[in-house]
Formats: structure tokens, sequence, C-alpha cells
């Protein structure tokens, strides 16, 4: 038996659903767990890959503005979790570092959901990667958000007025 147009509908919206409740549940078990948001997570992740980044290359990094990442360092500053330091070899420049706190809380962080996402689509057929691509962009463009500034990490909430990604 073939499902009605209309209960294609509702299957989809019932999945895009799911994707957004799992993104509100990851964000709160993030917050109760290491205190911070998937995005402020992300910060200090490509921070340690790196071993310190200028915002300018964190903003490249997360495809966000760099508005957007010097909200996200300053909340990471207030608590303990990075610094801003002068470049060594270019005081005008300035680089973020990771804090001894930063590194405990990722060390004990929990998985976040887009690494599982990552993990799990890296699986899949070649084939299956483009499709599921092309579908996704599909969805982005039937609710008009091509346009918004979103950086790959999973995450739902408030939103800077300015910037659409945090």
């Amino acid at each position: 038996m073939t499902a009605k147009p209309r209960d294609r509908t509702d299957e989809s919206l019932i999945a895009l659903r799911r994707i957004l409740r799992a993104t509100e549940l990851y964000a709160r078990d993030l917050a109760q767990a290491a205190g911070m948001t998937p995005a402020q997570l992300r910060v200090l992740q490509v921070v340690d890959e790196k071993g310190g980044a200028t915002p300018k290359a964190l903003a490249n990094q997360m495809s966000v503005s760099q508005a957007t990442v010097t909200a996200l360092v300053d909340k990471l500053v207030a608590r303990g979790m990075v610094e801003r330091r002068s470049s060594e070899q270019d005081r005008r420049q300035i680089n973020v570092v990771m804090t001894a706190l930063g590194e405990s809380t990722l060390e004990h962080a929990p998985d976040a959901l887009q690494q599982r996402y990552v993990r799990a689509f890296e699986d899949l057929a070649d084939w299956e990667q483009a499709q599921l691509v092309s579908s996704l962009e599909r969805v982005a463009d039937m609710l008009d958000a091509k346009r918004l500034d979103a950086s790959p990490v999973l995450t739902t909430g408030e939103l800077p007025s300015a910037n659409v990604s945090e």
C-alpha cells in the first residue's frame, strides 16, 4: 500500500520535529553536564584542535560571523575556559587559547550531537551522502533558510538578532 501525499507530508513534518527535538534535548543535556551551549563547545573543540586560533580563523572554520565568534569567546573567557593572548609573532593579532578549565570541561563534555551525525554520515555510501545533502538543501530552500548564517553545529534556542548562527 502506497502512502498518500498527505501522509508523506505528515511523515516529513514528524521527521523534522524529531530532528529539532533531538537538538533541543542534546543542548539541554550539554547545558546540565558542561554548562555551555553546543556552539560554545564547538569553539572549545576548534581551539583545542588547532592549539589556539584567531577569532577570524574560528569564524571561518565554524562558518559564522566574527561577531558571533566574539560573543561566544566572550562567554568562554568570562567562565575561565579560554583566554585571549597577543600573538608572539604579531602583537596586533589576538589568539584564543584554552585554559586548564577549558581542557577539563572539553574532556568531560558529552559527545556532540553533530559528531554522532558525522560518524553515521561517513558510513553511508557516496550516493547516499549526495542524496541526503541534496534533500537537506531542498528542505532548507523550502523553509527559506538558505540565507541564514549557520555553522555545522546542531543547536536550537535563542539566536542573536544580527546573526542567526549561535
